[in-house]
């Protein structure tokens, strides 16, 4: 048993809980939420008037909940705030992108015929860090050097260890002094604007090629993605993308012939190498300008290999789930007031927080708002994004499903079968709160299987 159920508060709550007359309305009520870690509490009623007399003819009410409240999942993407939730996401963000691979939920199969390139864009060196190196299946030392330099602050630029995977210093500086810590906060907020002119230029680009204005290419062909971005153990962010060229108006039609999967390979290696994003200058800084790294990996999908489309959507899936945990940051906002030393945070990571709040302060660089996403060390983009015509949405997927629960409310007589068109429906609803007590946890975790958080935000 759990230590935290010798709490006598927390037993006295599990007692009680399982001890109320309505448990079973209870416990159903956390069994629909799917195992979520922190509930959203709603609060109100729902009625369904016939439009043509106004008669009453269905309502739901709150008041005769456990608590007064009804409990819905919280549906975040992040699987370190809520694994259940998040599980959710990825599975729908793995049928959004295999969908824009192989066909199906309203793309047609005939799209496995179109150039598609699954696209890797890095940034660039800020210092050189500890990594895990491996060659053959065998792991080489991090970074051996016979003459190795000493840099200016006394450290020897040399690392004859073989990291493990989970070894914590991983990602870090060999030297933090010299590592460029303002460089790569800077990167990660404008990693957003340098996608934005990746896209652009590759568009320009494909028009130039087949000889088109960038105004007809529209008629011609169209440029269709889907994307992710991964933080690297260092703090920097960098882009997996699926790209995909079809015919005019999205994947029902095929591309020109001169839109070949070479042809977008050298368009996506033109572009990466183009594009670049200035920081103005502020206080005694010039100007600054940032760009994608040299390591740019482009490689086709194909249906069978090492690159198939079940190995993409699940690869960009898996990272649609996660931010910057990996770096040991914090899962939350940060007041430029709060004392770092207290977050118990190592050292590169407090130092990648520290310099976003250090560089929001100054005016010049307002405009990247680097102390509202100190957090995620300056990025903040979105993580998970597609084009108009890539495939399905996330929206969609909702529907599906909420139509399916929709048709076994009615089917078990918890919601009457009404005409949609002749029915009018009237929702009151205010927040009420979220989550569960401890005692609560306890229980929901026995009916749902799921772990434990503890008051740290982790789980056991």
């Amino acid at each position: 048993m759990p230590a935290c159920t010798t709490n006598p508060h927390v037993l006295a709550g599990v007692i009680a809980r399982l001890n109320a007359p309505d448990y079973d309305r209870w416990a159903a009520q956390i069994r629909a939420t799917g195992g979520c870690r922190q509930p959203i509490h709603l609060r109100g009623k729902v009625e369904y008037h016939d439009q043509a007399t106004g008669r009453l003819l269905h309502r739901y009410t709150t008041r005769h909940e456990p608590d007064g409240i009804l409990r819905l999942p919280c549906k975040t993407r992040r699987a370190s705030r809520c694994p259940a939730c998040a599980e959710i996401y990825r599975a729908d963000t793995y049928h959004l992108i295999r969908a824009g691979l192989i066909g199906g939920k309203g793309v047609p199969e005939s799209v496995t015929g179109h150039p598609t390139l699954f696209v890797t864009l890095t940034a660039p060196s800020f210092g050189t860090v500890h990594a895990r190196c491996e060659k053959n299946g065998r792991v080489l030392p991090c970074h051996a050097r016979r003459n190795a330099e000493t840099c200016p602050h006394g450290h020897v630029m040399s690392c004859t260890a073989k990291h493990r995977p989970d070894d914590p210093h991983l990602g870090e500086p060999l030297c933090p002094d010299c590592y460029d810590y303002t460089g790569s906060v800077l990167f990660n907020a404008l990693a957003p604007l340098l996608w934005k002119r990746f896209a652009d230029s590759l568009r320009r680009r494909l028009a130039k090629l087949g000889g088109l204005t960038l105004k007809d290419l529209r008629e011609h062909l169209t440029v269709s993605f889907a994307k992710v971005a991964e933080y690297q153990r260092r703090g920097v962010v960098h882009f997996h993308a699926v790209i995909r060229l079809d015919g005019p108006g999205g994947p029902a039609a095929p591309p020109p012939p001169w839109a070949t999967t070479d042809a977008l390979t050298q368009v996506v290696r033109y572009a990466a190498k183009a594009v670049s994003a200035t920081v103005p200058a502020y206080d005694d800084q010039p100007e600054r300008v940032m760009r994608w790294g040299g390591q740019l990996d482009t490689r086709p999908i194909t249906l069978d290999g090492d690159l198939t489309d079940q190995a993409v959507a699940g690869y960009i899936a898996k990272y649609a789930t996660k931010a910057a945990e990996c770096v040991g940051t914090l899962d939350r906002r940060i007041n430029p007031l709060d004392n770092l030393d207290a977050f118990n945070l190592r050292e590169h990571p407090k130092r990648l927080i520290a310099e976003c709040l250090r560089l929001g302060a100054i005016g010049d660089l307002a405009d990247l708002r680097l102390t509202n996403w100190a957090h995620m060390l300056g990025f903040r983009g979105h993580f998970s994004t597609r084009s108009r015509h890539y495939s399905t949405t996330l929206g969609e997927l909702r529907a599906v499903r909420e139509q399916h629960v929709r048709d076994q409310e009615i089917t078990t007589g918890r919601l009457p079968l009404f005409e949609e068109d002749t029915v009018l429906v009237i929702s009151e609803w205010t927040y009420a709160g979220k989550g569960y007590s401890l005692g609560d946890q306890i229980i929901a975790a026995a009916i749902t299987g799921t772990r434990i958080p503890d008051m740290a935000g982790g789980a056991r």
